[in-house]
């Protein structure tokens, strides 16, 4: 996967998108209306008066009269209010439609064209087609500029709307137009869209060595499943060593976080769970994990989220094993769900999460043991890759942090 994407920009569409996560420790079944004091501006608290005298000054004079679209507006002033919390990455306003590409992305199902969307230089750029989806067959790649869209311009477009347009049913065919970069050409490619289903984890040994590398790219309803079968995979191969490879990881669902790290744990707290009053809830690892004695590295960085941080900080705290990279992003609340009349929904942090040392995580982060700093534009290798990379070919790799979990764990080939 290419690092080219900005960091906040691809978690915001990883959270949004193929690999999205808005519901990170969300709250199944929590939803209610918001207290409302009625249709009357009048009636709304005295600290609204400026926001309705802005509201009347823009609909008397805006000289675009078509861009007064009530819903827009509403929609627009309900976002800002919750950019305002400063909970970035997490806290999040929700239209209809986003709630059910939301609940399809945490299922680790959706129907499109199977790829990772994200931001460079404020233009639409695929971070990473999903290996085997129809984007991937297709020949769409790592660093592809989306120009156009069945032949409409989407530079301009937020990118939840570039979504919107390139998603559709299944069988049903979308055509880019793409810019490459390295090879200083455009090309349109038509995809027929289908139905993705999401790897939650994938695996491959690591020639020259007896390490196993697990990518493990985001808490979906399928983490567990996958990652189990990795690691018995792994096994099978002879593999006697593992990285779990959590980088540019959004996060996904607690339960699943909780059940996965737990696979690596023997007992103990995988976190802790604090609310508003400063009360604490401690989640337990779950017997039974399938690699708890195997040495361990797991490699972070900036798109490490949520889900991810707690999975490092636990494994971090029980000095299970080694941590390499960048301090993670520093996303660690519960959503709860609050849906509102017209059918959107706020996702807001009602708890936060700490790691079982009790260190938060919340705008702090996961310090790397090991640090290791990647230029943005350096590639990350993957378990594609490496399952037809030589040695030469992987100590030649521009992803300094993978060869320093290698020369962690003594299993650099040609090292000592």
């Amino acid at each position: 996967m290419n690092r080219m994407w900005k960091i906040v920009a691809g978690l915001v569409v990883l959270m949004m998108v193929a690999s999205a996560s808005l519901g990170v420790g969300v709250v199944i079944g929590g939803s209610g209306l918001l207290p409302l004091w009625g249709a009357n501006a009048d009636d709304a608290p005295d600290e609204f008066a400026v926001f309705w005298q802005a509201w009347d000054i823009v609909h008397r004079n805006f000289v675009d009269r078509s861009a007064l679209d009530p819903q827009s507006l509403t929609y627009g002033a309900i976002r800002g209010m919750v950019a305002a919390l400063g909970d970035e990455g997490h806290t999040a306003f929700l239209t209809p439609e986003e709630i059910e590409r939301q609940q399809s992305n945490l299922s680790g199902t959706f129907t499109g064209i199977g790829a990772q969307l994200g931001v460079r230089d404020a233009l639409p750029v695929i971070i990473a087609p999903f290996d085997g989806s129809p984007a991937y067959e297709a020949g769409v790649r790592a660093g592809d500029i989306i120009m156009k869209v069945d032949g409409e311009d989407v530079t301009t477009m937020q990118l939840n709307d570039i979504v919107a347009k390139i998603r559709g049913p299944e069988g049903t065919v979308v055509v880019l137009s793409l810019l490459r970069p390295d090879e200083n050409r455009s090309l349109d490619v038509s995809i027929t869209r289908g139905e993705i289903k999401i790897p939650a984890a994938s695996w491959a040994m690591i020639p020259g060595t007896d390490v196993a590398l697990i990518r493990l790219s985001q808490f979906s309803a399928n983490a567990l499943d996958d990652v189990k079968e990795s690691i018995e995979g792994a096994k099978d191969a002879g593999a006697e060593v593992l990285i779990v490879d959590v980088r540019n990881n959004p996060g996904g669902l607690l339960e699943q976080a909780v059940s996965v790290t737990s696979q690596f744990l023997s007992d103990g707290d995988v976190l802790l769970e604090e609310d508003a009053s400063g009360a604490r809830k401690a989640y337990a690892v779950e017997r039974g994990g399938l690699a708890t004695d195997l040495p361990l590295v797991v490699l972070i960085n900036p798109g490490s989220a949520s889900s991810a941080e707690i999975f490092a900080g636990a494994i971090e705290d029980h000095e299970r094993g080694h941590v390499v990279g960048e301090t993670t992003f520093g996303t660690g609340t519960v959503l709860q769900p609050y849906s509102l009349r017209d059918g959107s929904a706020l996702l807001l942090g009602t708890k936060q999460w700490l790691t079982p040392k009790g260190r938060l995580i919340r705008k702090q982060g996961i310090e790397p043991d090991v640090e290791v700093i990647l230029p943005i534009e350096a590639d990350l290798l993957t378990p594609l890759e490496l399952e037809t990379m030589t040695v030469e070919e992987l100590l030649d790799s521009e992803d300094a942090q993978l060869l320093k979990a290698l020369e962690v764990l003594g299993q650099l080939p040609g090292g000592e």
